[in-house]
């Protein structure tokens, strides 16, 4: 099994497209069994519960629709070699991400595979323009889970796990993360941003033979 935790936010376009590549690089490596861990970043983690209205982020962040169109732009066109049509123009709002990160921790301590979730959030937000930031928007996402639903709705309403997001977003800053997508391979090696597939096939192929080198009976760990 590689443990593979994964820092990312799900309103970073270039996190959907790593993600993307990771999955791409997994499927051509069928001896890997990974288990992926999803890590709490937030890009905006000052931003409001409620969010704010999206041109008004675009004119904070970028100065204006001008510049943040030739940026979008250049990300729909690695997003189309990605296998993702990104529709920025859908999205009207720009969400607080703390609650879909306190959902994603629910998920996976709860044993279940977070990396699904990821995926519709990933598409709820960047092609059907969806405020993920709103309850009943996430207990939607969250329905094939089976998970109950009046459970999780006063889950999200309620401040549960808020504290340790906060703290698992800090550690990534104090670790050195400065932007997402980052991809930690069994603890030892970092791959930093939306990287193509075949970035990560010699750390596959070096953990692999650790593996080998450190199992019991091995020549080498007898020494």
């Amino acid at each position: 099994m590689m443990q593979i935790d994964l820092f990312s936010d799900p309103v970073c376009p270039w996190c959907f497209i790593g993600k993307k590549r990771l999955d791409v690089a997994l499927t051509q490596r069928p001896d890997i069994s990974p288990r992926v861990t999803w890590r709490t970043f937030r890009l905006n983690p000052t931003m409001p519960d409620e969010g704010m209205d999206r041109a008004a982020y675009i004119a904070a962040k970028f100065g204006g629709p001008d510049r943040a169109d030739r940026i979008y732009a250049s990300i729909a066109t690695v997003g189309r070699d990605a296998g993702i049509a990104f529709r920025f123009d859908r999205i009207k709002r720009t969400p607080s991400t703390t609650k879909a990160h306190r959902l994603l921790r629910y998920v996976q301590e709860a044993g279940l595979d977070a990396s699904v979730l990821m995926d519709r959030l990933f598409t709820a937000y960047f092609l059907d323009g969806l405020d993920i930031g709103e309850t009943e928007v996430l207990v939607e996402l969250a329905a094939e889970f089976q998970l109950p639903l009046e459970k999780l709705r006063s889950f999200l309403n309620s401040s549960a796990l808020r504290t340790e997001v906060e703290a698992e977003d800090m550690q990534a800053r104090r670790l050195g993360i400065e932007g997402v997508p980052c991809f930690i391979l069994a603890g030892r090696y970092a791959i930093a941003g939306a990287q193509e597939p075949e970035t990560f096939m010699p750390l596959f192929d070096l953990l692999i033979e650790d593996a080998r080198a450190n199992a019991p009976g091995s020549a080498i760990s007898r020494l």
